[in-house]
């Protein structure tokens, strides 16, 4: 019995670790990163983490550095620039 707590309490961890390293955003993340990277820890884990430090948003989709420059006060500003959507149809089995 004490095995199979012991297996439960690891795996049950590891999740909520992989959950939390997940969602967390990347302003969180950063600092955090960076103190592991601080610690000795083998190459590959090094080299992972560094790929996390340096990646940009979470989402990768270039949004938020696509957005438009905000008009200055006093400056009348543009309307918004037209997106096209594109709504696929789900496929049906």
């Amino acid at each position: 019995m004490a095995l199979q707590s012991i297996l439960v309490f690891l795996l049950v961890t590891g999740c909520f670790a992989y959950a939390v390293w997940t969602l967390l955003p990347q302003a969180a993340l950063r600092p955090l990163v960076n103190g592991l990277l601080r610690l000795s820890l083998p190459q590959v884990w090094r080299a992972a983490l560094q790929r996390t430090v340096s990646t940009s948003g979470g989402c990768h989709c270039s949004g938020c550095d696509q957005a438009q420059p905000k008009a200055k006060a006093g400056e009348k500003s543009s309307p918004p620039a037209t997106q096209v959507l594109v709504f696929h149809p789900r496929k049906r089995p």
